[in-house]
């Protein structure tokens, strides 16, 4: 088959050359975003008197039909296209006739598969922008839910000082809120039409490029025709924010992994995102956490391997940028499923409350505050350290928390201890006492669940400005 460049060769591509270069088997998935740029570049084209208003008219009902029979069923992708802009001109020109040949006037296959991409692209953007934020209002749920709910905080996966569930879990919602905005920020950089740039160095017909840009709600044409058909910085800006937001997920995936085990207990995962063992009946396994995190050096392959595809390559268009599909779509898909099934098992993730505040108080996360409350009775800083600091060796020989220590205790070891020493080191007080902001104190965490509501409510209307039609 020679293809749309028959007239230039006298044989036809190699079978094998043919099923290397075809793209038909993964691009498909652009059929509608083909098809609404090529509407919006007839209407032009009629507008600015290149075709007639009755070649236009027949062109825009073709290209629906088409959409509607593939829809349907009624055709499929069966043939020997090389593309999905190949198989939507071919089709067009057998229902249509010689109208149909006149669609590609003023454009290039370059600024078409720029445009079908950037359509697609932006579309996936609103999409996994409003997945974040049902994830972060499930998130929002528990994090009401637990603002009395106590737990160690750690650092080196070492029990360091108490906080509440609502603060851990706080500190994930401020990621997805990063997350969405440096989504908003690709969207509105590559939010720009590079149908109309030609091959690479526009055309001699007198197109209205703003005027499409408007009909395909872009905020105006691209400014340089060679950029427009080479740019792929906003693949690679979405494929490196997708994999921080993967990034994020595995991170919440290894908590919860090491939460749900026995030796925590933290968590229980419910059992629909929970599977078994084939052997040892005791089992439940935290498998989707597993796959999220295990899923995320796969979208991390997609960012080095396109990153590496670009490097070497010179202006314009070359053919190594076919290779920014497959692993694009890929990555979008991949982060899509693995947000929607982190958000289900987060929704029905039950956390063992009870088991967290004595994990917090075993693990002597109040050994600071104890240390503060000697400071406060004057003795120096470092001396209390050292002070507390033999209080935790006597406690760990004696298999009890600090404040399970009667103060005939607490006395042998410093007789500055009193009575006022219990309420000074509860859970209670060493949380409530942390005002600062960013802090864990309910008063704080409080301030934050406003701020998160609001803040999911004004979301709701940026994701209505990010995808408008004019």
């Amino acid at each position: 088959m020679a293809g749309l460049w028959g007239g230039r060769f006298t044989k036809n591509t190699d079978d094998e050359v043919f099923a290397f270069n075809e793209s038909l088997s993964f691009d498909h998935r652009l059929l509608d975003n083909d098809i609404e740029g090529s509407i919006a570049h007839v209407v032009m084209l009629e507008k600015q008197h290149i075709i007639s208003l009755e070649e236009k008219d027949a062109i825009v009902k073709g290209l629906t039909g088409i959409k509607k029979d593939v829809e349907s069923g009624a055709l499929d992708f069966a043939g020997e296209y090389e593309d999905v802009h190949s198989f939507v001109e071919a089709n067009l020109i057998k229902r249509i006739g010689d109208a149909g040949k006149k669609m590609h006037t003023g454009r290039s296959r370059n600024d078409q598969v720029a445009l079908d991409m950037k359509l697609y692209v932006r579309e996936q953007i609103v999409l996994i922008d409003e997945l974040i934020k049902g994830l972060q209002e499930s998130l929002l749920k528990h994090i009401e839910d637990g603002l009395d709910t106590y737990m160690p905080g750690f650092t080196h996966m070492q029990k360091a000082q108490p906080v509440t569930v609502a603060h851990h879990l706080g500190a994930y919602m401020e990621m997805f809120i990063r997350d969405r905005g440096r989504l908003t920020d690709i969207y509105k950089r590559m939010n720009f039409s590079p149908l109309g740039s030609g091959a690479l160095a526009g055309t001699t017909y007198s197109l209205d490029r703003e005027y499409v840009a408007s009909m395909l709600g872009f905020e105006g044409a691209t400014r340089n025709s060679m950029d427009s058909v080479s740019d792929r910085d906003y693949l690679i800006e979405l494929l490196s924010a997708l994999s921080t937001v993967m990034m994020h997920l595995s991170r919440f995936s290894e908590e919860i992994i090491i939460w749900n085990s026995n030796e925590y207990r933290f968590v229980e995962i419910d059992d629909a995102y929970s599977t078994g063992s084939s052997i040892m009946p005791q089992k439940k396994n935290p498998d989707i956490a597993e796959l999220v995190r295990g899923k995320t050096g796969r979208v991390y392959g997609a960012l080095i391997s396109i990153l590496t595809t670009m490097k070497g390559i010179p202006l314009a268009y070359n053919k190594d940028m076919q290779e920014d599909k497959e692993m694009t779509f890929d990555a979008i898909d991949t982060v899509k499923d693995c947000i929607k099934l982190f958000d289900g098992m987060l929704k029905t993730i039950k956390f063992n409350k009870e088991v967290m505040a004595v994990s917090a108080m075993k693990g002597f996360t109040n050994a600071t505050d104890a240390a503060d409350y000697l400071v406060k009775k004057g003795v120096p800083f470092r001396d209390a350290h050292g002070i507390i600091g033999r209080l935790v060796l006597y406690c760990i020989d004696k298999d009890k928390a600090i404040e399970e220590c009667s103060i005939e205790e607490l006395r042998d070891i410093s007789d500055v201890f009193d009575t006022d020493v219990y309420d000074a080191i509860s859970l209670k007080t060493c949380v409530d006492k942390r005002l600062t902001k960013g802090g864990p104190s309910p008063e704080r965490m409080k301030e934050c669940v406003t701020f998160y509501k609001e803040y999911l409510a004004n979301s709701e209307r940026l994701n209505q400005m990010l995808y408008k039609r004019s």
